[in-house]
């Protein structure tokens, strides 16, 4: 092999081809693959959620542990990490290419003999996430239509981060929207009256961004994403019911996202 051969061997084996490129002009017409952080919590301590994270074959671009909150990146931002599965929110699907998973250290919940017991939130991990959101938006140009839970995008086999996640919180720092309480209820008190169809529970969900079906019935799938959005916006009843304050509250956040 002759010097050149073996120059160019080298290289292409480094990753660099040798090639040169003039970066003087940049297209207009471009913006981030990021479109949507998506919030998970771990279902395991810190240990055994690092093992999970970076031996197996599920990844997250970030793991927040809980006390002290240290932010473990695990996965580079420009790579494709393998934390959201079969999921659609808004229309795209299979959301690992699109999106950047946050795992937090939080066990979920517990099962006992009284019920479902979840675990609550360290604030100071919450704090923590709270800035790495800041950042992430701020470097991909994201909004607050653009961070969402696992349960969003999965509702038919996730619950996580689960109702004991401090949402409002998130909202509070203008990293979420949040249905007005004065249009909620001035809603309330028309739904009260009469609850509106399940077909307009459906589309208004649809609206939001989850995939829901579309055909008028109260059946499982759509039980499941009713509780997915009552999980979010009220944590204290998700049941999945289509009542009057789920409809409110739809309607004050459908109204607010049109302006």
């Amino acid at each position: 092999m002759n010097f050149r051969a073996l120059l160019c061997a080298v290289l292409f084996l480094s990753g660099c081809s040798g090639l040169k490129f003039d970066d003087s002009y940049q297209s207009v017409g471009q913006d981030s693959r990021v479109q949507f952080i998506v919030l998970h919590y771990t279902s395991s301590d810190l240990p055994r959620s690092l093992y999970l994270l970076t031996e197996k074959e599920v990844s997250s671009h970030y793991l927040i542990a809980e006390q002290p909150a240290t932010i473990y990146r695990l996965v580079d931002e420009n790579r494709r990490a393998w934390h959201a599965g079969h999921s659609q929110w808004n229309g795209r699907t299979w959301l690992n290419s699109s999106s950047i998973g946050i795992e937090m250290v939080n066990q979920g919940y517990t099962d006992t003999a009284q019920g479902r017991v979840w675990q609550a939130w360290s604030p100071e991990q919450v704090d923590a996430l709270v800035l790495l959101l800041k950042d992430i938006m701020q470097r991909h140009g994201l909004t607050a239509d653009h961070i969402v839970g696992h349960s969003d995008i999965a509702p038919q086999r996730k619950v996580d981060p689960g109702p004991a996640f401090p949402w409002q919180r998130l909202a509070e720092e203008g990293l979420i929207r949040w249905p007005e309480p004065q249009a909620v209820a001035t809603h309330l008190a028309v739904f009260t009256e009469q609850t509106p169809s399940i077909s307009w529970f459906q589309q208004q969900l649809a609206q939001v961004g989850y995939a829901v079906p579309e055909h008028g019935d109260l059946d499982e799938a759509t039980r499941n994403v009713l509780a997915a959005f009552q999980m979010k916006y009220r944590p204290e009843l998700y049941d999945g019911e289509p009542d009057a304050q789920t409809a409110a509250m739809l309607l004050a956040l459908t109204t607010q996202m049109s302006r």
